[in-house]
C-alpha cells in the first residue's frame, strides 16, 4: 500500500516544486459549498482591494458570508467554467474568480494579475456524502479537478480500472464537490500506465475518454526513461500555465438541442457535453500555434488526424489560437484566419464556441454572398472567417488582390498576413462544387494540392518520376510568404504530402499525426474491416450443401456471373440479398435503430437499385425497410420514355438539403448513394454497407469509414462487397492505418 502512497505524494511534490501549484489544505475545505472559502477570501482581497472594502463598509462581520453567498448563487445558476471566465455579481458589482494569461506582453497589469492566481493542489478532502478523492485541484479556492490515482506496481495490485470503479460506484454525482459543471470540470483516473477522463459523472454510466499519448501508432503511451509513462500528465498538462490555458481557451460547453415529433406532441431534447481536449488535440493545436508564433506565416502544415479524432473541435480551438496570436514584439501574427469547410454543423459549432471564449459578437463570419464581401471581411481584417470549398478558388486570389474597388468602397488587404484551415470533410460532392474545384486542378501549386485532396482525384496514370516532377514545379510557388496554410486529413494523398510538407518533431511531414489504428484501439472509431466479406465468401456462406462444404468453382461461377450491370434482373438479385440480410441481420442493431449504405457504381444503377428496392419491398409487404437514394441530375431510362429521374423526385419530394436530417429519422433505414454521401458524412447510426461500385486507395478508405462512427448501442460494423477483392480493400487502407509515408 505505500506504493500507492509514494505514488501520490511523487504527483504532489512534482505539481508544487516544478508545477506552479501551493500544497492546500484538506481541513479548509468546506464540503457543503464544495469551496476553500479562505482561498477565495484571500483573493478577492488581494486582487479587487476596493470590493473587499465595499463589503467590509456594509457590514464587516458579514463581508465573508455575502462574497461566499454571491458565489455559491452564481456557480449553481451559470457553472464553474462561466464564473471562472466572467467573474460573478456580488452587492452589484462585478467580482473576478481568475486571471487568465493575455495574448501580450503590452500590459504589465495584466501579467501582474495572471501572476497572482493561486493554485493548490489538496490531498484527501472529505466531501459531503463522505468520499475521499486522491487529488483535488483548485484555483483561488475553486475546486475544478479531481484525480484518482492507482499505482500498479503496488501491493495491491490496482489499475486504472480500478481508479474508473471508483468514479462510477463510490463517487455521487449530487455531491456539490462531483455536480456537473458546478465546481470540478474533470475527472482523471490515472495509473502508472494509462490515463483516462471524464467531465460528467453519471454513476455506473460514466463514460470515461482515454487520455494517453499513444505509443507505435497505437494506444497507450510510451516508456519515459526515469520516471512512469503517465508523467506527462502532471508535467505538461496540469502544470500551473497549461492548466490555467486549457481554462481559458479551450473547455467549452458544447449544447445540442433536438425537436422530436411524438404521439404527446413536440418534444424538445437538450443535451449538454464540457468539451476537455484529448491529449492529442491539445498537442496538436499548441504544436502548430507554437510553430507559427516562432516561425511566422509562410509555411504549410499537414495534420493527419484520423476520422474519430474530434476534428471540429481541433479546427475551431486552433483557429481560435492562430487569430490571436502574437510573436515575441507582440505584432499580430495572421491579421484574419479562414476556415474551408463544407459542413454546415461546423459553422455554427464555430460560433458557439468561440462565442465562449470571446464572450462578444463578430469574431466570426461567414462568407455566404460573394468574393466582394471575402476580400472586404479580410481587408477589414474579421478573425475568423468561415467560406465554403465552392468558394476556395477565390480565396488565394483575393488574398493577393492588392485593391479592389466596389460600392465605393477601397479594400485592399496589402502587408496582410492570413492563415487558412482546410477542412477536408464536406458533406457531399455535389456536380457544382466538382466544377468549381476542378478549375483550379491544372493550376501549379498549393490551389491544385487542396482541390485534388478534396476530389480525390489523384492521377494514377503518371509515372513516379512524373509524379516527382510535378511536385518539384508545385513546390517552386507553393509557399507563400503572407499565408499559412494547415490542411486536415485522415488521408492524405502524394501531392498533399508534398506541398504540404513542414517538418514535425521527427523531421517529417505530418507535423502532426493521429492514426486510425491509435483511433480505433482508443475505441473512437470502428474497424470496418474486422467484419468485411466479399460476395464469393458470402455466396458460400449462405449455401445449404452439407455433403461439400466447397461449392465447386464452376458452379459459384456460374451463380456469381448473374451480377452484369444494369440488367434490372440482377439488381433485383442484388436487392433481394441486400433487403433480406438487413431484416435479418442488421435491423435489430444498436437498439433496432441500425442504419445501411448501398454504394452503387453510377446515377444509373443508384436509380436501377431505387426502383428495385420500392418493387421487392412492396411485393414481400415488407414495413419495416424504407430506402433514400442520393444522387446528382437528372436520369433517363430507356425503358422509361417519357420519365425522368430526380433525387428529389424519388424520395417523395425530400429536398438535399433535408436529406441527412431525414435519413436521420425511423422512417429510413437505407441510404442509396451514388458519387454522394461517401466522404464526409457522419451517421453514427449506419451499421452496414453494400458495395456494387469498384473502389481503390483513397476512395476505399473514405466509402467504408463511412460505417466507423460509433454510437452508443453499436459493437460492431458490416460490409458485404460484390465487386471488389479482399486483398484490395485491405491493401487500400494499409497506407492509413498507421502513418502515411510519401
Amino acid at each position: 500500500m505505500h506504493k500507492e502512497i509514494d505514488f501520490e505524494n511523487a504527483i504532489e511534490q512534482a505539481l508544487i516544486t516544478q508545477g506552479g501549484y501551493q500544497k492546500g489544505d484538506p481541513t479548509s475545505f468546506d464540503a457543503e459549498t464544495a469551496l476553500f472559502p479562505a482561498d477565495v477570501v484571500s483573493f478577492v482581497q488581494k486582487t479587487q482591494p476596493k470590493i473587499w472594502e465595499r463589503l467590509n463598509n456594509l457590514d464587516a462581520s458579514k463581508a465573508e458570508s455575502m462574497l461566499l453567498d454571491a458565489l455559491t448563487k452564481e456557480l449553481a445558476a451559470k457553472g464553474a467554467l462561466t464564473v471562472l471566465r466572467e467573474g460573478f455579481k456580488c452587492v452589484g458589482k462585478s467580482v473576478k474568480l481568475a486571471y487568465f494569461a493575455p495574448n501580450t506582453s503590452i500590459d504589465t497589469g495584466a501579467a501582474e494579475r495572471y501572476a497572482a492566481n493561486r493554485l493548490t493542489v489538496v490531498r484527501q478532502v472529505h466531501t459531503k456524502t463522505g468520499a475521499i478523492p486522491d487529488m483535488v485541484l483548485a484555483v483561488n479556492g475553486l475546486p475544478v479537478a479531481t484525480l484518482e490515482l492507482k499505482n500498479a506496481m503496488s501491493a495491491t495490485g490496482w489499475t486504472v480500472e480500478n481508479a474508473k470503479s471508483q468514479y462510477r460506484f463510490e463517487r455521487n454525482p449530487k455531491d456539490p464537490l462531483f455536480a456537473f459543471k458546478n465546481r470540478c470540470l474533470v475527472h482523471f483516473a490515472v495509473d502508472t500506465e494509462q490515463a483516462f477522463m471524464t467531465t460528467h459523472l453519471e454513476d455506473k454510466d460514466t463514460f470515461f475518454l482515454p487520455f494517453n499519448r499513444g505509443f507505435n501508432h497505437g494506444a497507450g503511451n510510451p516508456p519515459m526513461e526515469g520516471d512512469v509513462r503517465t508523467a506527462y500528465l502532471w508535467e505538461e498538462v496540469l502544470e500551473r500555465d497549461s492548466l490555467m490555458d486549457i481554462l481559458a481557451r479551450f473547455l467549452h460547453l458544447q449544447v445540442e438541442e433536438k425537436t422530436v415529433v411524438t404521439e404527446k406532441g413536440i418534444k424538445r431534447h437538450r443535451k449538454e457535453t464540457l468539451i476537455f481536449p484529448r491529449y492529442h488535440q491539445l498537442d496538436a493545436v499548441r504544436s502548430l500555434t507554437q510553430h507559427a508564433k516562432a516561425k511566422g506565416s509562410g509555411h504549410n502544415y499537414l495534420v493527419q488526424h484520423s476520422a474519430g479524432s474530434g476534428k471540429s473541435n481541433s479546427i475551431a480551438w486552433l483557429a481560435h489560437r492562430l487569430s490571436s496570436l502574437h510573436d515575441a514584439n507582440n505584432e499580430k501574427v495572421f491579421h484574419s484566419v479562414v476556415v474551408i469547410t463544407d459542413r454546415r454543423v461546423l459553422d455554427q459549432q464555430l460560433q458557439n464556441t468561440i462565442f465562449q471564449f470571446e464572450h462578444k459578437l463578430g469574431v466570426v463570419q461567414k462568407i455566404d454572398e460573394n468574393t466582394q464581401q471575402l476580400a472586404k471581411a479580410l481587408a477589414d481584417g474579421v478573425p475568423i472567417i468561415i467560406s465554403t470549398i465552392q468558394k476556395f478558388p477565390f480565396i488565394s486570389q483575393a488574398i493577393r488582390t492588392l485593391e479592389q474597388k466596389g460600392k465605393g468602397i477601397s479594400i485592399s488587404t496589402e502587408g496582410k498576413r492570413f492563415a487558412v484551415i482546410v477542412d477536408e470533410a464536406h458533406s457531399s460532392q455535389s456536380g457544382e462544387t466538382a466544377m468549381e474545384l476542378r478549375k483550379i486542378l491544372n493550376k501549379d501549386g498549393i490551389e491544385s494540392a487542396i482541390a485534388e485532396q478534396l476530389l480525390d482525384m489523384e492521377d494514377e496514370s503518371l509515372s513516379e518520376e512524373a509524379k516527382k516532377e510535378l511536385i518539384r514545379e508545385q513546390l517552386k510557388r507553393a509557399k507563400q510568404p503572407n499565408l499559412s496554410f494547415f490542411a486536415f486529413t485522415a488521408t492524405p494523398k502524394f501531392k498533399t504530402m508534398a506541398v504540404f510538407n513542414e517538418p514535425g518533431r521527427n523531421g517529417e511531414a505530418p507535423f502532426h499525426h493521429y492514426s486510425m489504428r491509435q483511433a480505433i484501439e482508443e475505441g473512437f472509431i470502428h474497424d470496418v474491416l474486422a467484419h468485411y466479406t466479399c460476395y464469393k465468401r458470402y455466396y458460400k456462406l449462405i449455401q445449404k450443401v452439407e455433403d461439400d462444404p466447397e461449392v465447386p468453382r464452376r458452379k459459384a461461377a456460374r451463380a456469381l456471373a448473374r451480377f452484369v450491370s444494369f440488367h434490372d434482373y440482377e439488381i433485383a438479385q442484388k436487392v433481394e440479398v441486400i433487403v433480406e440480410h438487413f431484416r435479418t441481420h442488421t435491423r435489430h442493431k444498436i437498439g433496432g435503430r441500425a442504419k445501411a449504405m448501398v454504394v452503387t457504381s453510377s446515377r444509373e444503377h443508384a436509380v436501377r437499385y431505387k426502383l428495385g428496392f420500392d418493387k421487392y419491398i412492396k411485393s414481400k409487404g415488407y414495413t419495416d425497410v424504407k430506402s433514400l437514394v442520393a444522387f446528382s441530375g437528372e436520369i433517363a431510362l430507356k425503358e422509361y420514355a417519357d420519365k425522368t429521374f430526380t433525387e428529389v423526385g424519388m424520395n417523395e419530394g425530400i429536398k438535399e438539403s433535408e436529406l441527412p436530417d431525414k435519413f436521420n429519422t425511423e422512417e429510413y433505414q437505407v441510404l442509396l448513394v451514388a458519387e454522394k454521401y461517401q466522404t464526409g458524412f457522419d451517421q453514427p447510426l449506419l451499421h452496414s454497407m453494400y458495395v456494387d461500385k469498384k473502389l481503390s486507395g483513397i476512395q476505399a478508405v473514405q466509402t467504408l469509414s463511412r460505417l466507423n462512427r460509433t454510437a452508443r448501442g453499436k459493437t460492431d460494423t458490416f460490409v458485404l462487397d460484390f465487386v471488389n477483392e479482399p486483398d484490395e480493400i485491405y491493401k487500400a487502407f494499409k497506407p492509413y492505418y498507421e502513418v502515411t509515408t510519401k
